[in-house]
C-alpha cells in the first residue's frame, strides 16, 4: 500500500487523473463515514480533492455548541486515486450518547450526528444491520437494465438496498458490511458486456475510481450518521475481478492490467480505519469491538489464513487476486482470533458474532465453499462458543441450521452447541443474484435467490436473538428465525454448551 502526501499529485497527473489538482474547492468534505474506535471512541473519516494539512473535527453533545476539537495528520492517497482519505479519531466519549460534529469547509447547514457504542454490559435491546456484496447503484452498477450476460436488473421504480437501508436508518444502531464493497473491479466486465462505453485499459483506472466514488457518495447519508464496520472481500483486492474474460475476442485479462494503486487492497486499506489498533487486530482485515450485550469479530477469509495454507486472494490462490499476505507473524490471524475470543467476558457480552466474507456452508459447488477457511476457523469458533457466523460471497440468501464439521446440531435453534451460520450476499450489485443449487443443502433451513435484501439482527436480551431477511424493494420480512442460547454468563471466552 502506498500512503502519499502532496507529492502524489504528480503521480495522479501521470495517470491522467488530474481532478485533484483542479477541483474548484478541493477541501470540501465528501464520503463522510464513521467507525467505532474502541469502547469510548469514534473515527470520523472523509475524502477531499486536496491534501488536508491537519484534518479536524469539531464536535460536542449540543448541535449549537461544538466545543470540542480533534485533529490528526492523516490525509493519505495513492496512485490513481482522485481524492485524499482523511481520518480523525475522537476519544474519551460517553457511551450511548448522541454527539454532533462538523468538518471545516463543510457545506452542510446543520451538523452531522452519531451515537456512540453502548457500554459492554448494557443489555438493553437493539438492532444492527448487515449487508455483504453491496455494489454501486445507478449509472455504473445495479439499475433497471444490464449488459449481455448479466442478470437480475431492478424493476422500474424498485427500491434498492442502499435506499432501503436509508429508509430503515432510524431503527438500527450501526451497519456491518462483510466484504465486496462497490464492485469497482467490475468496470472491465461492464464494458465487455456493453453496459458501459469501451475505454482503453489506461482509462479504465478512471472508471474504477469513479465507481468507488459513486458508491461512497451513495452511502454517505447512512455512513455519516451510523458507524460503518467493514471487512475485506475479494472485490477489494484489485481492479480485475480476479481475471476477466472477453469471450467474443478470446482475450483473458489478469491483474497485470491493473494500475499502481488498484492492487493489493490499496483503496480499501486507505479508505477505512477499523478498530484493529484498539483490539490488537490488523488494519481493516481483522478486528473486534463490543456494543452492548454483543462482542463482534471481523475475520479475513481472503488472505492470511496461516497454517501453511495459500488463502484465496494471495499469490497462487484460487481467486487469482495476487494480494497479500499482510501478517508479519506465523498464523497471526488465528492466534489473534483465539486470544480475542478467550478474553470475552460473557457476563457483559453474552453474544459473540463473527463475520467473514466467504462461507463454507452454502448450496453451491465447492468453488464457492471456502473449505480452507473452515479448516482454520471452525474449530476456534466452536471452542469459544461463537453464536452466529455471518458471510456472503455467494449472491443469494441462505439460513442454515447450527452446524459443526458437517453435523447439524440436534437442538437446532433451541440452545445449540454449534454456531449458527447465515449467508446473505443478496444486497445487490451490477451482476445481480446467483442461482443456488437445488435441492438446497441438507443443513439449509431457508434459502432464496430471487430478491435483493439485507439482514436485521435484533438482540432482545442475553438469551434471544432474531435474524430477519428484509426485502429491499418493500421492507417486507422474507425470512425470520430466533436463536435461543442459555449462555453461561459466569465465564470468560466460553459460554454455555458451546464451551465443549
Amino acid at each position: 500500500m502506498a500512503l502519499m502526501g502532496v507529492s502524489s499529485l504528480a503521480a495522479l497527473l501521470l495517470y491522467g487523473i488530474g481532478s485533484v489538482a483542479t477541483a474548484a474547492n478541493g477541501s470540501i468534505p465528501m464520503q463522510v463515514r464513521l467507525a467505532y474506535a474502541g469502547s469510548h471512541g469514534m473515527t470520523v473519516s472523509w475524502n477531499t480533492y486536496e491534501h488536508v494539512q491537519h484534518p479536524t473535527v469539531h464536535y460536542g453533545t449540543e448541535a449549537h455548541n461544538l466545543c470540542e476539537t480533534a485533529k490528526s495528520d492523516v490525509s493519505v492517497t495513492y496512485q490513481t486515486s482522485t481524492t485524499y482519505n482523511n481520518h480523525v479519531e475522537l476519544s474519551n466519549l460517553r457511551p450511548n450518547t448522541v454527539y454532533y460534529y462538523n468538518l471545516p469547509s463543510s457545506n452542510v447547514t446543520t451538523p452531522y450526528n452519531f451515537t456512540t457504542a453502548r457500554k459492554a454490559g448494557d443489555h438493553t435491546p437493539y438492532v444492527a444491520a448487515v449487508v455483504v456484496d453491496l455494489g454501486t447503484m445507478g449509472r455504473d452498477g445495479l439499475t433497471t437494465f444490464v449488459g449481455k450476460g448479466a442478470a437480475s436488473p431492478l424493476a422500474p421504480g424498485e427500491i434498492n438496498t442502499i435506499q432501503s437501508l436509508q429508509q430503515f436508518q432510524p431503527t438500527y444502531d450501526f451497519l456491518m458490511h462483510a466484504g465486496d464493497i462497490a464492485y469497482a473491479d467490475y468496470w472491465l466486465k461492464e464494458e465487455i458486456q456493453g453496459f458501459l462505453p469501451n475505454t482503453t485499459l489506461g482509462d479504465g483506472a478512471k472508471v474504477y475510481e469513479r465507481i468507488l466514488n459513486d458508491f461512497y457518495d451513495e452511502m454517505a447519508p447512512i455512513t455519516s450518521n451510523k458507524p460503518y464496520m467493514v471487512g475485506p472481500g475479494n472485490h477489494e483486492a484489485n481492479c480485475d475481478n480476479g481475471g476477466t474474460k472477453d469471450k467474443a475476442h478470446n482475450i483473458s485479462y489478469t491483474v497485470s492490467i491493473c494500475m499502481p494503486g488498484q492492487t493489493n487492497f490499496t483503496g480499501y486499506r486507505n479508505h477505512f480505519r477499523m478498530p484493529s489498533r484498539q483490539s490488537g487486530g490488523l488494519e481493516n482485515f481483522w478486528y473486534s469491538y463490543d456494543h452492548g450485550m454483543v462482542h463482534y469479530v471481523q475475520i479475513d477469509t481472503e488472505t492470511d489464513l496461516g497454517h501453511g495454507i495459500i488463502a484465496p486472494d494471495e499469490p497462487g490462490g484460487s481467486a487469482n487476486e495476487d494480494s497479500g499476505p499482510f501478517a508479519t507473524l506465523k498464523d497471526q490471524q488465528t492466534k489473534w482470533l483465539a486470544a480475542d475470543l478467550a478474553s470475552v467476558d460473557r457476563a457483559k457480552t453474552p453474544w459473540v458474532i463473527v463475520a467473514g466474507h466467504r462461507p463454507w456452508y452454502i448450496s453451491t459447488g465447492s468453488s464457492d465453499q471456502c473449505l480452507d477457511c473452515q479448516d482454520v476457523f471452525e474449530p476456534i469458533l466452536l471452542r469459544y462458543g461463537v453464536d452466529l457466523v455471518l458471510s456472503g460471497h455467494v449472491h443469494a440468501y441462505q439460513r442454515n441450521a447450527p452446524i459443526y464439521n458437517g453435523t447439524v446440531d440436534p437442538n437446532e435453534l433451541n440452545n445449540p452447541t454449534y454456531p449458527w451460520y447465515i449467508t446473505n450476499g443478496a444486497a445487490g450489485h451490477y451482476d445481480g443474484l446467483d442461482t443456488l443449487d437445488r435441492p438446497f443443502a441438507y443443513y439449509s433451513r431457508y434459502a432464496q435467490d430471487e430478491a435483493y435484501g439485507w439482514s436485521r439482527l435484533t438482540f432482545h436480551n442475553a438469551t434471544h436473538l432474531t435474524q430477519d431477511f428484509v426485502a429491499s424493494k418493500n421492507g417486507s420480512v422474507l425470512d425470520s428465525a430466533t436463536l435461543y442460547k442459555k449462555h453461561d454468563t459466569g465465564h470468560h471466552g466460553k459460554s454455555g454448551k458451546g464451551a465443549a
